[in-house]
C-alpha cells in the first residue's frame, strides 16, 4: 500500500478518480489520525495532498480550499515557533534522518518526559477536582458530553481508542 493511503481511500481512487473531493476527504481523515499519532511531516503531507485535490477540484477561491490553508499555515507557524523553544530549553532535540538529511526526527528528553507527565498530573487533579464539584454522575455526563462532540462516523472508533487506552491505565492485579 503506498504511503499516505488506505485500502478504502485506494478503492475510493479507483471508483471516484483521484482528483474527487471525497478522495480528500480520505485523506483529511488519514491525516488527523496521523497527527494524532505524532506523525507531523506524514499528517502535513497529506493535507498538502487534500489541498491540491481540492484545489483541482474546487476551484482556489472555495471556502473548503480556504479552509485546508489555514489549517495548514496555523500548524506549520505554530509547531515552528513551539519547537524551537522547545528545543533551546532541552526539552526536545532534534536529528537528521538516516537516510534523508531533510527529514526531521524528534525525540522527547528525560526532561521533557518530567515535564509531561508534571503536565499531565496537574491536568488530571484539576479535571478531577472539577468533576467531584459536580456531583456523583458528572464523570458519565462529562464521557457523553465529550463523546457527542466527536463527528458519528468517527465516534465508534475513537471511543475504541479510548476504552484501550483506560485499559491500559488501569494497575494489573
Amino acid at each position: 500500500m503506498p504511503e499516505g493511503r488506505t485500502w478504502s481511500t485506494a478503492i475510493e481512487e479507483r471508483a471516484l478518480g483521484a482528483s474527487h473531493p471525497e478522495v480528500a476527504a480520505s485523506v483529511i481523515g488519514l491525516a488527523i489520525v496521523y497527527d494524532s499519532q505524532g506523525k507531523y511531516a506524514d499528517a502535513e503531507a497529506l493535507h498538502k495532498r487534500a489541498l491540491a485535490i481540492r484545489e483541482k477540484a474546487l476551484g482556489k477561491d472555495h471556502p473548503q480550499v480556504a479552509k485546508l490553508l489555514e489549517i495548514l499555515r496555523i500548524t506549520k507557524q505554530s509547531l515552528g515557533r513551539v519547537l524551537k523553544q522547545l528545543i533551546r530549553l532541552g526539552y526536545v532535540v532534534q536529528m537528521e534522518g538516516a537516510n534523508d538529511r531533510r527529514q526531521r526526527l524528534l525525540y522527547v528528553t528525560s526532561k521533557g518526559e518530567t515535564l509531561a507527565m508534571k503536565l499531565a498530573e496537574l491536568q488530571t487533579a484539576r479535571i478531577a477536582r472539577a468533576l467531584a464539584e459536580l456531583g456523583p454522575n458528572a464523570r458519565e455526563t462529562a464521557c457523553r458530553f465529550l463523546a457527542a462532540v466527536i463527528n458519528a462516523e468517527q465516534r465508534d472508533s475513537v471511543l475504541r481508542l479510548i476504552a484501550r487506552a483506560d485499559r491500559g491505565r488501569r494497575p494489573r492485579g
